[in-house]
């Protein structure tokens, strides 16, 4: 009998979108929270013993991964209307389960704040998209820098500071995201001082460090690249928090705008989140949006030209923004060149759109975009979350119909409904499920 999403014995329920290219987009959208700031706040909420209320969490597949997680750990979680969560309990214990760990990279963040709580935390290698390695090897230094041993045992990163964490002088080899998150979360219950140097500057720090500080957290420098963090063992709980808004989702749909838009209006934005996306596009002659407070009003530009993008830690463009940019740039005017200097696969994207008709060509980390007049509907495959979103923005700017497979791997877990948002929009998409043969 078939079970789950399971057809028969030889074949898997999965779904694709249908999208006919060339419908112009209009209306209003509204941004939803930030799935990069909502998950570490999330990991943070076992070091609060009180009743809290999230808001602005999107309830995308890698949120409701976190939600279980911590049910897991003996904690309460319930999605509300209106992307809110309620988190309330302290965790039982300090060992995160495989099955679920396995499924995204970001569950790794939880080791920082169960480190903290009970002087020990079990977390197995994290999963997630392939788009490189992304060890998880300077989490685990800053953890020992703090006085944890750190082992490896039967697959799960086993961390232990039987006589507590104490706060030093930290450098980060690279300005690592989770790793500085990570160990902000284990710092601040940490006896001393700690010194976090070329630290992460990304938005979904700062706000994972302002609930960190309503807690009673003491923490300077956040948004630099040092941080100074004051340990305290006493924390006081919140009872509410408000998530920014996803400055990846934001961009994605402004570069669709810039393509396809007909007074289009995107709301809950973060404009200084974007500066990046906004010079290179008007470097390459796009004019046609206007920033207003937190809006974003757009027009289809007319034509545009090539132009050079190397993607880089923020305030750089970010690396979750190249592979929509790509499909951008492959309907520009003359040569483009994009340099991926984050993740060392980030152009598994390259080949789907080829099969669209751009041409593009790559040398290493470096991808030469000569632009094309026009793409061309054709099945392609989803291979990541971010070039998942790119295959969404080729499909509704190229002619005919393009089929987007596997959408449900990846794409929903960085994109609310994004088929509803784009109908509303005026693109022609839709949802189909399908067999496919194990």
């Amino acid at each position: 009998m078939a079970q789950n999403n399971i057809v028969g014995d030889l074949h898997v329920r999965k779904d694709k979108f249908v999208i006919e290219g060339g419908h112009k987009l209009r209306g209003e959208l509204e941004i939803w929270g930030s799935k990069n700031a909502s998950l570490p706040i999330m990991a943070a909420s076992v070091l609060n013993s009180g009743d809290l209320i999230l808001d602005n969490v999107p309830p995308v597949k890698d949120n409701i991964t976190m939600a279980e997680i911590l049910k897991v750990l003996g904690m309460e979680v319930e999605f509300l209307e209106g992307d809110k969560v309620h988190i309330k309990g302290e965790p039982k214990g300090y060992r995160a389960p495989y099955e679920l760990v396995s499924k995204m990279r970001a569950s790794f963040e939880l080791m920082g704040p169960l480190l903290a709580l009970f002087g020990e935390a079990e977390i197995p290698y994290p999963g997630g998209c392939r788009i490189g390695l992304r060890p998880v090897d300077l989490h685990i230094k800053g953890f020992e820098s703090l006085g944890a041993e750190v082992t490896v045992e039967k697959g799960y990163v086993c961390a232990r500071a039987k006589k507590g964490l104490k706060g030093t002088k930290i450098h980060l080899d690279k300005p690592s995201v989770g790793a500085t998150r990570n160990i902000m979360m284990a710092a601040i219950m940490a006896e001393g001082e700690t010194v976090i140097e070329n630290a992460a500057c990304e938005p979904e720090v700062v706000d994972l460090g302002n609930f960190l500080k309503m807690m009673g957290a003491e923490i300077e420098g956040l948004g630099t690249s040092t941080i100074y963090i004051k340990g305290k063992k006493d924390l006081k709980p919140v009872d509410y928090y408000k998530v920014i808004p996803d400055r990846i989702a934001a961009g994605t749909f402004i570069i669709a705008g810039v393509m396809l838009g007909k007074d289009l209006i995107i709301k809950n934005v973060e404009p200084e989140h974007l500066q990046s996306l906004f010079i290179k596009l008007k470097e390459a002659g796009v004019e046609s949006f206007q920033i207003k407070d937190k809006e974003v009003r757009i027009k289809a530009a007319k034509n545009w030209k090539g132009i050079e993008v190397t993607t880089m830690p923020y305030p750089g463009f970010p690396t979750d923004l190249q592979p929509q940019m790509m499909v951008f740039l492959s309907l520009a005017q003359g040569s483009s060149l994009i340099v991926e200097t984050v993740f060392e696969n980030r152009f598994l994207h390259v080949g789907e759109l080829l099969r669209l008709g751009a041409k593009i060509s790559i040398d290493g980390r470096t991808a030469l975009i000569q632009g094309v007049e026009k793409l061309k509907g054709a099945p392609v495959e989803v291979t990541d979350l971010r070039a998942g979103a790119a295959l969404v923005l080729a499909g509704l700017v190229a002619e005919g119909t393009t089929e987007v497979l596997d959408v449900g791997e990846h794409i929903d877990r960085g994109y609310v409904a994004l088929e509803d948002k784009l109908s509303n929009l005026g693109a022609k998409i839709k949802r189909v499920y399908y067999e496919e043969a194990n």
